[in-house]
């Protein structure tokens, strides 16, 4: 009776959390302890690891340093050119307005568990949501993308692999930019290209890279090598299996990528916002300089003109009148008309010429005094 009743009662609790998150707080909580078993149960191996570590034979170490020696020699060489590259990139993406992730933010984490479903490729690590992990963030090692978070805890997180029967990721061929998308096989030395078409320039040896189009995964991490592709005449999609490039069942210290979480809108928003804020800075003292003094011009002119012309048409009425206020005479006769105000770009430029050259109306203003 007390097996029936734990039976049903473990159906009951399965059932209700496959359905619903009722229990999703319980498991969180639940994960505090099951860490200690993780723990308790990865000691033998931290503690086999500790002996030989101390017990290693000296000739093993001399040649292990010798090597570890010419491989930093090889990184920094090729760190000096990815430094160029990188700051090269830079410059021209900013002269194409464009913003993109160059660094991104990575933190180290280890691996303590394993699904134990044959059926789902699944690994827990030791960073949880108290240490930042968010849903959906990558994971890669040493050699290129391993998975994505896809649960989290407050001390662990669960990271589906790129080999599970449900996972996909967007991927282009780095020799020519060939978009196409990875999905996982359940295998995890293999990856299958899904719907690529039999013309396309796709061979044995590529190198498919993240494409960054599904806005999960940056732009440019090594993914996978294409190992085979099947032509079929038949068939109007060819066949293509890939070896992912990270070693799946066998690294043990991963790299969270912290990438930007703004959305694309949020992007662009953000990079008008930044070129508006460039033109502003830009083009503030110009502004000022041309657009005020015309203003300031028109209104010295309009006042001039009606000085001048009834000073000048008592004192001199027949001699300086057609001389110099003829023209400013049409001006002051009809100041209600406003035309050439109706008519900014006829009146601009003309306008704008007396006050390029300020001796001009010097003249104007001491004629109208004589």
């Amino acid at each position: 009776m007390r097996l029936l009743v734990l039976v049903v009662l473990s159906v009951a609790l399965m059932v209700v959390d496959a359905r619903f998150t009722l229990l999703k707080p319980v498991r969180s909580q639940m994960s505090l302890v099951l860490m200690q078993s993780y723990w308790i149960t990865d000691l033998p191996q931290r503690l086999w690891q500790g002996v030989a570590s101390q017990f290693g034979s000296r000739t093993e170490l001399v040649a292990e340093n010798e090597k570890l020696k010419t491989e930093n020699l090889l990184l920094q060489g090729r760190m000096q050119k990815l430094a160029a590259l990188t700051e090269q990139n830079v410059r021209l993406r900013e002269l194409l307005n464009s913003s993109a992730l160059v660094n991104e933010k990575v933190e180290v984490a280890e691996l303590i568990g394993m699904d134990p479903n044959p059926f789902t490729h699944r690994i827990i690590i030791n960073k949880g949501e108290r240490d930042g992990v968010v849903l959906g963030q990558p994971v890669l090692d040493a050699r290129g993308l391993m998975g994505q978070v896809v649960e989290l805890m407050p001390y662990t997180s669960r990271v589906l692999l790129l080999t599970d029967t449900t996972h996909s990721i967007p991927v282009q061929v780095n020799r020519n930019g060939l978009r196409a998308i990875a999905s996982g096989t359940g295998n995890p030395e293999r990856l299958e290209l899904r719907h690529v078409a039999d013309t396309a320039d796709i061979k044995e040896g590529d190198l498919l890279v993240s494409s960054g189009l599904g806005q999960r995964f940056p732009a440019g991490y090594p993914v996978a090598t294409v190992k085979e592709v099947i032509h079929d005449s038949g068939q109007p999609f060819a066949i293509v299996r890939a070896v992912p490039t990270a070693a799946l069942n066998r690294s043990r210290y991963l790299l969270l990528v912290f990438s930007d979480t703004r959305t694309p809108e949020e992007r662009a928003n953000d990079a008008a916002q930044a070129q508006e804020n460039l033109d502003a800075q830009g083009g503030g003292p110009i502004i000022p300089a041309t657009v005020p003094k015309p203003a300031a011009v028109i209104a010295p002119a309009a006042a001039a003109v009606p000085a001048t012309a009834p000073a000048a048409t008592p004192a001199k009425p027949a001699a300086t009148t057609p001389v110099k206020p003829a023209a400013a005479h049409p001006a002051a006769a009809k100041p209600p008309a406003t035309a050439p105000a109706a008519k900014p770009p006829a009146t601009q430029p003309a306008v704008v010429k007396p006050a390029a050259k300020p001796p001009v109306s010097a003249p104007a203003t001491t004629g109208g005094r004589e």
